[in-house]
């Protein structure tokens, strides 16, 4: 889950646990708001903090120059 998809379950959660009123039989849309707040909270998080790991990450190069001008002392 990326973070627009994090920020897509908190707005959905937000409108279904605050604004809607209407009501399901055997389903508490005001609970399913908040499960819905809370999962887009935690992968909202989770992925901030794995692009933050991505940025802290180094790579190295190595290059091997040789001179053709030098006999090689294994031949």
């Amino acid at each position: 889950m990326g973070i627009g998809a994090g920020i897509f379950l908190l707005a959905v959660g937000g409108i279904l646990a605050f604004a809607v009123s209407d009501r399901i039989s055997g389903v508490d849309l005001t609970m399913v708001g908040y499960i819905m707040m809370g999962a887009g909270a935690l992968g909202l998080i989770l992925a901030v903090i794995l692009n933050g790991q991505r940025s802290r990450t180094s790579h190295t190069v190595v290059e091997e120059h040789r001179d053709p001008t030098t006999r090689d002392p294994r031949l």
